[in-house]
């Protein structure tokens, strides 16, 4: 019978070996030139890598499901193909890295979990910063900003590899490293706060104190969920050091004399038809999607719970005036409400954002309600309501507060929807300013050259498709989390 740490080695191997595979016949296929058909040197020899890795991925895999190694033994030959599986990173396989540190580790913890996941994100924000030293000219602050974000990943490596000895530190020094993580968290690295809190929650297990598993313990069960909340983290990570590390010169500027270059180390993506870096304006264009996406849900996530709770809990009357003036609006297509809104007022991020907020409203509304409406029979409500409680503490305290699960899984769910409402207005000339680089801006102007110069279009569209992915799998994983059936 496997012990716990076999079964999480086994499952995460498991999750990771097709992924692998997958990222090496992706390199396969890159590195065809196919006509004449041939080989590109440097893609066929990162694909050649990735297909070793997979191999000794996959030959680990088979061994330890077939118990012909046992991993608490810590053997020669399992911590070399770890470390080698750990150099994956350098050839951004992010999946073969998580395999051999997984298998490095002897106490598989929640802290431990989200720790790989917070260095991976700053493997990749220095990896992206780095590859402006290729531009003619760089940011005023982009080496301060590379120092700080190296500086950063030290430490969090630090906690990644010492983190196991948290129980036996000095609590001077414990809460001096969880006040940097905090700090940290700073340069959009959010993973940092999952790993603080979890390495506090550490103390208070060991201290005796009982608890329930939570959310966040149980989302770590969910691979898919990790690596959307890996992405998510890395896009707000970049999109704020952005501000410092790259040219916004590159990405706003027109520069006639580099028009619809092909990618290179020095323009990854290319330029587009006004000789603008495509890379950049992709990176400056995740400031614009993720802050309308996430603000054109957190507005009717605020009014529209808002709205259904105090129609839930008071009814009669007061529940029919709210949804009789929703259900006007709620019968009105979304997408045209948008262009409606826009056309009128013109096309801004402000408009862009009250335009995507109204048409979602009544469905917050609506969802809250019925929560609402199944907490209020519960018997802690009626005691309240005995104690002599007014109802607004009753709906503040304990109503609001145990409806709001289905509500935080809606919202993630349905960003992924915001940010390609987003793109679709951008796209269709819409939503922001056509000069401004955001995402359905730039998929527009690609779109013009998909026969000659397919890349315009294939970068900015892929960012979408991931970020929208990304959303969705974190929104699954909080639902299986929060689903008493599934727990």
């Amino acid at each position: 019978m496997r012990n716990y740490r076999t079964t999480q080695i086994m499952k995460q191997l498991q999750f990771s070996n097709g992924l692998t595979w997958a990222l090496s016949f992706f390199f396969l296929f890159l590195s065809i030139e196919w006509q004449p058909l041939s080989f590109k040197p440097p893609l066929l020899a990162i694909a050649l890598f990735h297909l070793i890795l997979s191999l000794i991925h996959t030959v680990i895999l088979y061994r330890i499901k077939n118990n012909r190694i046992d991993v608490d033994k810590k053997s020669l030959f399992l911590r070399i193909s770890a470390i080698l599986l750990i150099l994956g990173i350098f050839g951004g396989n992010i999946f073969t890295f998580l395999s051999g540190t997984t298998m490095l580790k002897r106490a598989i913890t929640t802290g431990f979990i989200y720790s790989m996941y917070m260095v991976l994100v700053d493997i990749f924000i220095i990896a992206v910063t780095m590859l402006n030293l290729f531009k003619p000219f760089v940011s005023n602050y982009f080496l301060i900003t590379l120092y700080a974000l190296i500086g950063i990943l030290l430490f969090h490596l630090f906690i990644l590899i010492r983190g196991h000895k948290w129980y036996s530190w000095n609590p001077t020094v414990k809460i001096v490293v969880l006040g940097i993580l905090v700090l940290t968290s700073l340069s959009g690295n959010v993973l940092a706060l999952f790993v603080s809190i979890s390495m506090y929650r550490l103390d208070q297990n060991l201290s005796g104190e009982r608890r329930q598993t939570s959310i966040r313990e149980k989302l770590t069960k969910n691979y898919a969920a990790l690596l959307g909340l890996f992405f998510i983290t890395f896009l707000i990570s970049i999109a704020i050091t952005s501000n410092w590390s790259f040219s916004q010169s590159f990405a706003t500027q027109n520069n006639y004399q580099n028009v619809l270059q092909a990618p290179s180390l020095a323009y990854p993506f290319g330029t587009d038809n006004y000789g603008r870096d495509v890379f950049s304006r992709i990176v400056f264009g995740s400031q614009i999607s993720l802050s309308v996406g996430l603000l054109s849900t957190l507005l009717p996530f605020f009014i529209g719970g808002g709205l259904g709770a105090v129609s839930g809990f008071y009814g009669n009357r007061t529940d029919s005036i709210i949804m009789r003036l929703l259900d006007v609006l709620y019968a009105i297509p979304g997408m045209l409400l948008a262009i409606t809104i826009v056309a009128a007022f013109g096309a801004s991020t402000t408009n862009l954002i009250i335009a995507l907020s109204l048409g979602s409203i009544p469905s917050y509304a609506r969802t809250m309600r019925a929560n609402v409406m199944q907490v209020t029979n519960y018997e802690y409500v009626e005691a309240a309501r005995a104690l002599g409680q007014t109802n607004w503490s009753i709906l503040r305290k304990h109503i609001i507060p145990n409806a709001m699960a289905p509500m935080i899984i809606r919202s993630t769910l349905t960003i992924g929807t915001a940010v390609i409402s987003t793109s679709s207005l951008s796209y269709l000339g819409l939503g922001v300013e056509a000069h401004v680089p955001e995402w359905g801006n730039i998929l527009r102007i690609g779109s013009e050259y998909l026969e000659t110069n397919p890349h315009l279009a294939i970068y900015p569209g892929l960012a979408i498709i991931l970020l929208v992915l990304s959303f969705n799998f974190l929104g699954d994983g909080l639902r299986d989390a929060t689903d008493p059936r599934l727990n």
